[in-house]
């Protein structure tokens, strides 16, 4: 079945090229991006995404390897501020003007 009738792209197309990025790299992280890439083509009007990211979702391999599903939470989990210096709060800002 054509997903993207502006670039030509099937589902199995979007299978294969994620397929064959979990099999080149298993830490990868697959984006729609990086399988445009990797067919060697780019999003033209973007109406066929939503398709496309069903299509990429139905993969077995297209799943985030345990060990880095938590790195994004990990720096900043407990620190309400994100590590911004005392003045450059919103609620010290309000406070003082």
């Amino acid at each position: 079945m054509i997903v993207c009738h502006c670039m030509a792209i099937t589902d199995t197309d979007i299978r294969r090229a994620v397929d064959w990025m979990r099999a080149s790299d298993p830490e990868t992280v697959i984006t729609p991006g990086k399988v445009y890439r990797a067919l060697g083509k780019r999003a033209d009007c973007g109406g066929c995404l939503p398709l496309f990211i069903d299509t990429m979702s139905e993969q077995s391999t297209l799943a985030v390897p345990m060990h880095l599903r938590a790195l994004r939470r990990a720096p900043t989990q407990g620190d309400l501020h994100e590590r911004r210096p005392e003045g450059n709060r919103l609620s010290q800002q309000g406070a003082q003007e």
